[in-house]
């Protein structure tokens, strides 16, 4: 089976610092101040479209100094990792043993993704991966065509596994099966309106569906 995983919030624990992180380039770039739901509500978006959907109304210098400010942020909050989420490595190390093709479809850019992955010695784990800015944007279904496309895959023979609206809807468009976890950053009865197989609790709960 092609299991396809998002990134932030469903496989790592990063929800924090991507909210920290966004609320202090919001302070640095002089721009209105942004609640913990209101970044939530964006997690999972390739970076510039979260920004265009934070501030629809700032002209495109502004949103591009907000960029910068995040990035930097980011990457100096990131000096101490995030942490996987519990059992997330048993159960993918697991699944990979079993044959299956352990992939990710992540709003991250490929440098960011690449720069974690190296320093937590996962580069080579992941048979393949897709970022925002080398596609499109969740929730468009491009990144899941052409992780179908790169391994002959029917989508019916895939799983999408993600924790926001966003995995949900592109996986539907894609007609992916999908699963949502119930402790990512989007609430339960949102994830359920994409028609999930199940809403898991811990992610070893997998195991059920693969």
């Amino acid at each position: 089976m092609l299991l396809i995983f998002d990134w932030d919030g469903t496989l790592i624990d990063s929800s924090e610092k991507i909210i920290t992180c966004m609320q202090r380039a919001a302070v640095t770039t002089d721009l209105p101040s942004l609640t913990d739901a209101k970044v939530k509500s964006i997690i999972g978006l390739g970076l510039p479209e979260a920004i265009h959907t934070l501030y629809p109304d700032v002209d495109t210098e502004t949103r591009e100094k907000f960029r910068e400010h995040y990035a930097k942020h980011y990457l100096e909050a990131d000096k101490i990792p995030c942490e996987f989420f519990p059992e997330v490595m048993d159960t993918l190390e697991d699944f990979k043993s079993q044959g299956h093709i352990i992939t990710v479809a992540t709003g991250k850019a490929r440098r960011g993704l690449e720069r974690i992955m190296t320093n937590m010695k996962l580069l080579d784990f992941f048979h393949a991966s897709r970022c925002s800015d080398e596609t499109q944007s969740k929730p468009h279904p491009l990144m899941l065509n052409e992780l179908l496309q790169q391994f002959s895959t029917p989508p019916q023979e895939a799983l999408m596994v993600g924790d926001t609206t966003f995995d949900m809807e592109m996986a539907q468009r894609a007609q992916i099966p999908r699963i949502g976890v119930s402790y990512g950053v989007h609430d339960v009865a949102e994830l359920k309106r994409y028609e999930p197989i199940a809403v898991i609790d811990r992610f070893s709960q997998l195991r059920t569906y693969c």
